[in-house]
């Protein structure tokens, strides 16, 4: 790895907070919570208990207030150092995309009702905007809102919902007719009419739960309005940015991981009286990674400086997610041949990355999606 400039010592200082946090609290637990299919809600409380969720919502809400994506950064990494990929994804998504929606748009009475328990790890976040059929249309969202007194009637069906099965609080993105748009509404568990469907059955991340949600004609309080009616597009267009900086770092992250575990393997494996890292082949594929993940981690680094900036661009953030995706799903592919058959055992943390990398290309915006967001940029096509 390349010399990096993005870290303090209060960043150091914090990594070894949390990796000790890792070693004691993550590591034994990851192999029961990828077959139980589910990650068990302890680690959730632990990790808010010793500050380590909600790092970016202010501290009377029970977060740390830092403002600072670096800080996120190095959970991200140390969670992919020892393979915890579902749980990484699932911190991501409730520090990286939904408490930056309660910290944006929540009113003091919603904070303290639901930003706080989400803080201390009591309480799950999901966002609900994918339904069958849409994919990354966001603009064919059929779930509908109903004016009814002063509330809604929600209707309709979202899938792909990650965190959906544990989930305690879920915005849920709905078409809303009177206010001429999409609103945001916040539904709760037990709320009459809102039911979990399947709980999805994934090619990797399987300890992170991933389902379907069911809105039967729920009843929804004025209350739980997030943000103003017909506003939701432009809520969601506006948190995108930082979503996608979050996978590109996951992937990135990820990508390291493998690197170095791989690069491990091939030096202690002998294979035809000397060790795999003899064979120029082996050193031109470590060669050919290491310069890639070096040139890919620069880019996200400037990325993670832009956005604590408040600069990073729509279009800087879709570009550091399709790079980084592609060359993480591209990277482990080329390091778990060097294991050869062992690269293909389960045993092995590089087949668990193998399996779970191959999301990231998709969600998020497919990266289809992020190549026509660049291109529209380049060429003023609408």
């Amino acid at each position: 790895m390349s010399v990096r400039s993005l870290y303090d010592d209060e960043h150091e200082a914090f990594r070894q907070a949390f990796r000790t946090f890792v070693r004691r609290q993550v590591e034994p637990s990851i192999a029961g919570w990828e077959e139980a299919r589910r990650i068990d809600r302890g680690v959730w409380h632990r990790a808010g208990d010793a500050g380590f969720i909600g790092l970016t919502a202010p501290a009377d809400c029970g977060g740390a207030g830092v403002g600072d994506f670096r800080f996120r950064n190095v959970v991200i990494e140390e969670l992919a150092r020892v393979g915890a990929n579902s749980l990484s994804s699932s911190f991501s998504l409730q520090d990286d995309i939904v408490i930056p929606y309660y910290v944006s748009l929540a009113d003091t009475a919603q904070r303290e009702r639901w930003l706080a328990p989400m803080c201390l790890g009591r309480s799950i976040g999901a966002i609900a905007m994918t339904e069958p059929g849409t994919g990354s249309d966001l603009r064919g969202i059929r779930t509908a809102a109903r004016r009814s007194g002063d509330g809604w009637r929600l209707t309709g069906s979202k899938t792909f919902i990650t965190s959906g099965i544990q989930s305690d609080v879920v915005i849920v993105v709905a078409r809303d007719e009177d206010a001429g748009g999409f609103s945001l509404l916040v539904v709760e568990r037990g709320m009459k009419g809102f039911d979990r469907g399947r709980q999805l059955d994934k090619i990797g991340l399987h300890g992170q739960d991933t389902a379907e949600l069911i809105f039967d004609d729920v009843a929804v309080p004025p209350e739980n309005l997030l943000g103003e009616p017909g506003r939701a597009l432009h809520y969601l267009m506006a948190g995108l940015p930082l979503e996608r900086l979050s996978i590109a770092a996951t992937a990135i992250a990820s990508a390291d991981a493998a690197f170095e575990w791989t690069k491990q393997y091939v030096l202690d494996r002998h294979a035809f009286g000397q060790r795999i890292a003899d064979f120029q082949n082996t050193q031109f594929v470590l060669a050919e990674v290491a310069t890639e993940l070096d040139v890919t981690r620069a880019y996200i680094d400037q990325s993670i400086t832009s956005v604590n900036k408040g600069t990073l661009s729509a279009v800087d953030a879709a570009k550091a997610k399709w790079w980084a995706t592609d060359v993480q799903v591209r990277s482990i592919d080329r390091l778990l041949q060097l294991y050869g058959g062992y690269g293909y055992m389960l045993e092995y943390p590089i087949a668990h990355a193998y399996q779970d990398s191959r999301v990231q290309k998709i969600y998020g915006g497919t990266n289809e999606i992020m190549k026509v967001i660049i291109g529209r940029d380049l060429t003023g096509v609408r």
